[in-house]
């Protein structure tokens, strides 16, 4: 009997032939995502609706409804810092191989 996969990412890729693990696009999307989750998370964990956080850094709500929307791909590095400080956080960013270049890594 064949295993059945229920892993999406071997779904897509099989159903697609784009590795979602390596594809920039997915990347580039994946990450808007997280980043529009974070601030939407932050902001909840604060008590704040969008309109207030507005209020804090110096913007419309509009503005936060456009940050934490998935499909957003304008972040900034200096707005999301004026989010952190604004929740009292801090940003953290990290450069990570991607799984191509630590497989393909020389010898």
């Amino acid at each position: 009997m064949v295993k059945k996969t229920t892993n999406a990412l071997d779904i897509i890729a099989r159903e697609t032939g784009v590795n979602p693990r390596t594809d920039s696009q997915v990347q580039g999307y994946r990450q808007s995502f997280e980043i529009a989750q974070m601030i939407y998370d932050a902001r909840q964990a604060a008590g704040l609706t969008q309109k207030q956080l507005a209020e804090l850094i110096g913007t419309q709500q509009p503005v936060i409804s456009q940050l934490e929307n998935a499909d957003y791909e304008g972040h900034s590095l200096t707005m999301l810092e004026r989010i952190a400080e604004a929740l009292k956080m801090r940003v953290e960013l990290r450069l990570v191989p991607t799984e191509a270049s630590a497989v393909a890594k020389a010898p």
